[in-house]
């Protein structure tokens, strides 16, 4: 989506970002396998198929997200046509020389048209700017829509954290080095 601008966030963007069905919905997971067997553990995820469509709850709590995000390193959102479609969140200091994104959220009607690779690629640009070498992103290992995008901007399956999530969902992280 060409017309899509993005920028800092000023604290008039809150009560739309705050609005955002932060949900989504899904028809595959990352299903994580462990086997243990003579002092060694292999962990594999594969890609399972659901029988029916998910929706998919927001890992973070709604009414939590304003004072989280006065914690983020940086905020950039997404205008069309002067309203806020989406954000990112971004976090400094978890992992050496990286920028990792907490959250990015689009709203329902413009996902799948470009707002989403339009936020990451300013994130990866905002973070280039201030000399980190690699973007982190975390995500459920439901969010099966966020996996293929990352996939399709290069980035690649870094690790995971089980139980990372208050819901305890297991946490996937990609990562892109430029």
């Amino acid at each position: 989506m060409s017309n899509v601008q993005v920028r800092p966030f000023v604290v008039g963007d809150l009560p739309m970002m705050i609005e955002f069905d932060h949900s989504y919905h899904t028809d595959y997971v990352w299903q994580m396998d462990i086997a243990s067997e003579d002092n060694q553990i292999s962990v594999a995820f594969r890609e399972i198929r659901l029988p029916r469509s998910m929706r998919v709850i927001y890992p973070r709590m709604p009414e939590a997200l304003a004072d989280e995000w006065s914690n983020r390193t940086g905020i950039l959102v997404a205008e069309l046509n002067d309203e806020v479609v989406g954000y990112v969140s971004l976090m400094e200091g978890i992992a050496p020389m990286s920028i990792w994104v907490i959250d990015l959220v689009v709203m329902r009607r413009l996902r799948r048209h470009g707002v989403g690779q339009a936020l990451l690629m300013a994130a990866q640009s905002w973070a280039a700017e201030k000399d980190y070498r690699r973007l982190i992103i975390e995500m459920q290992s439901k969010n099966y829509p966020a996996i293929s995008l990352v996939g399709k901007l290069g980035f690649e399956f870094c690790g995971y954290s089980d139980q990372y999530y208050e819901s305890q969902d297991i946490a996937l992280f990609f990562s892109k080095r430029y």
